[in-house]
């Protein structure tokens, strides 16, 4: 399993994604889920990947290759808008599908996969977009600034409570690193290092991409101070008056 979470803030974009696959109880890998593609000054395209690893291989795959779409063969570095490299992204999913779909379900291996795309292209507005198995997608907006796929519902609740699409986009990358750090906890499917990517609205270049290890201080830091501060809470909420 794994954990991807997107956050579009009126400042830009954070994207966060674990790095762990199971073939089993002993067979545990680590491959990057996040995968960008960049232009500096013409577009920054990012995806996070989670499902079956040879299907998420096969669509990002393909996608570098070239996707016909309306009998035109695009890639991310050809398509004039973010909207339409969602539909790019969907059409290489449904493709995988047409290929591999039928073998797969004689395995009783679902056809798993899930993708957030976010990104900028020279001229037009910074967009995040969740694509699902069947190709179709979901974009984030300024009521609903966040998507995950993934193992998503242990780090759901703190979004829910804090994420504000005006925020600072470094309050952003801590509550993102939040959200991360209770998956981590609760799951062991998800697993370190994690990788973080910043993007700046207009600035069409990668910010920032890190990646984050046990060693990390920042990310420890965050670990810590968030125990403590979940602990001091719960402390100081009186005890309920109708225990008598």
């Amino acid at each position: 399993m794994t954990y991807c979470v997107g956050l579009h803030l009126d400042d830009g974009l954070v994207l966060v994604s674990d790095t762990r696959t199971n073939a089993g109880v002993d067979n545990v890998s680590t491959f990057s889920k996040m995968h960008v593609v960049e232009s500096p000054g013409e577009r920054v395209l990012a995806m996070l990947s989670a499902g079956n690893l040879a299907v998420t291989q096969a669509v990002v795959n393909l996608l570098h290759e070239g996707v016909e779409v309306d009998d035109t063969t695009e890639t991310l570095l050809s398509v004039p808008t973010m909207f339409r490299a969602a539909q790019l992204v969907g059409a290489a999913v449904r493709q995988v599908y047409r290929v591999d779909g039928e073998a797969l379900q004689a395995q009783n291996v679902g056809f798993d996969v899930s993708i957030l795309l976010g990104g900028q292209i020279f001229g037009r507005p910074a967009r995040l977009y969740q694509i699902y198995a069947a190709g179709n997608f979901i974009e984030a907006t300024p009521d609903s600034p966040f998507l995950q796929v993934g193992e998503h519902k242990y780090g759901k609740p703190i979004l829910d409570r804090a994420v504000q699409y005006d925020m600072r986009i470094e309050d952003g990358i801590k509550l993102a690193l939040i959200s991360m750090d209770s998956t981590l906890r609760s799951n062991l499917s998800v697993g370190l290092p994690i990788d973080l990517l910043v993007y700046r609205k207009n600035e069409l270049k990668v910010g920032l991409k890190r990646r984050i290890n046990e060693d990390d201080e920042y990310f420890r830091m965050i670990r810590e101070r968030w125990s403590a501060a979940l602990r001091d809470a719960y402390r100081t909420i009186p005890a309920p008056t109708w225990l008598g």
